[in-house]
């Protein structure tokens, strides 16, 4: 895959609060609990008025993201580390983003990093690994 393809790959990943699983397979499950209630539930049309604002400890995570890489204020693809922007993609106790390739690697070791300094969970979604 040639590098002006890559730059629209993305890796997705998931922050939540609760307790951190003991594994992979666990925090995948867990992953995909938490998406059905919050995420697939307020999708559905009958649900939207129902979707939650996100927890302060979420809202407090997303800031500091957000502190570091703003979220785009015009075309959503042009942007060079959200995939679609980070604002929208929260609800409740979970955040579910995507990230450009281009950026994945240093996105995700300080989306860990904060994650893991505010007491929540941090999932690689694309890869099915926990990360810390």
């Amino acid at each position: 895959m040639n590098n002006d393809t890559r730059k629209y790959d993305t890796r997705s990943l998931a922050v939540w609060e609760g307790d951190r699983p003991p594994g992979d397979l666990a925090a995948g499950r867990t992953f995909e609990k938490l998406y059905d209630q919050f995420v697939r539930r307020s999708d559905r049309r009958e649900d939207r008025c129902q979707a939650e604002p996100p927890t302060q400890r979420i809202a407090a995570y997303m800031a500091a993201l957000l502190e570091r890489w703003p979220n785009p204020t015009g075309d959503e693809d042009d942007h060079p580390v959200w995939e679609a922007g980070l604002v929208g993609n929260e609800t409740g106790p979970l955040i579910y983003f995507g990230v450009r390739w281009n950026m994945a690697e240093e996105v995700t070791a300080f989306a860990a990093q904060v994650a893991t300094s505010m007491g929540l969970v941090c999932f690689n979604v694309s890869q099915g690994k926990l990360l810390s």
